[in-house]
């Protein structure tokens, strides 16, 4: 199967993890509001967001065992994946990502959802 640096083909949560369930994570700052009309700079805030719910619950990217990231039709997506990129660097063991493009999302002027699953030691 290939290999991607971005993604995983499979992953394996061992017994004895907890599971963190991260709902939809959009570019909006802490009130709420879409930080920008870009692509990047929505994936930015979107895993920054993402990060923030992970740290929350005791996790970080490293954890992440899946990501479904949902963008708005006709986004750029080169935009995001280099962001997402950005913030996951080199690390080995990327999660497994689904990526779907979608008429619109649910927050007024948002291009990008994220949620996410990560499993920690119990």
């Amino acid at each position: 199967m290939a290999n991607n640096p971005a993604f995983s083909q499979a992953v394996r949560i061992p017994a004895g993890h907890d599971l963190i369930v991260i709902g939809g994570q959009n570019g909006v700052d802490a009130s709420g509001a879409v930080v920008a009309d870009d692509l990047r700079s929505q994936t930015r805030q979107a895993l920054d967001n993402l990060v923030s719910c992970l740290h929350a619950a005791g996790a970080d990217l490293e954890d992440l065992v899946r990501c479904s990231i949902l963008v708005k039709e006709g986004a750029p997506i080169l935009e995001g994946f280099g962001a997402y990129m950005e913030v996951w660097g080199g690390r080995p063991n990327p999660p497994i990502v689904v990526a779907a493009f979608v008429r619109d999302l649910a927050v007024a002027g948002a291009l990008i959802e994220i949620e996410a699953l990560a499993a920690v030691p119990a």
